[in-house]
């Protein structure tokens, strides 16, 4: 379900901004960052900011064009 949320709100930017995520480590770890650079967009940074839960800043390409 959080791919599905990021991909919609990813659609909805407008290029050239970016989406910061708080993802507990796990499935959504794994899969989103490989999912949306697969789809054009950049993912700028990912760290961790606790234990088990990582911050990950997306940007929508200024060219993007899907």
């Amino acid at each position: 379900m959080t791919l599905v949320r990021t991909k919609l709100k990813l659609a909805q930017m407008a290029a050239g901004d970016t989406l910061e995520l708080l993802l507990c480590q796990g499935e959504p770890l794994n899969n989103i960052p490989g999912s949306v650079e697969e789809q054009g967009y950049t993912v700028c940074s990912t760290e961790q900011v606790e234990d088990t839960v990582f911050r990950i800043v997306i940007e929508k390409p200024i060219s993007f064009h899907r």
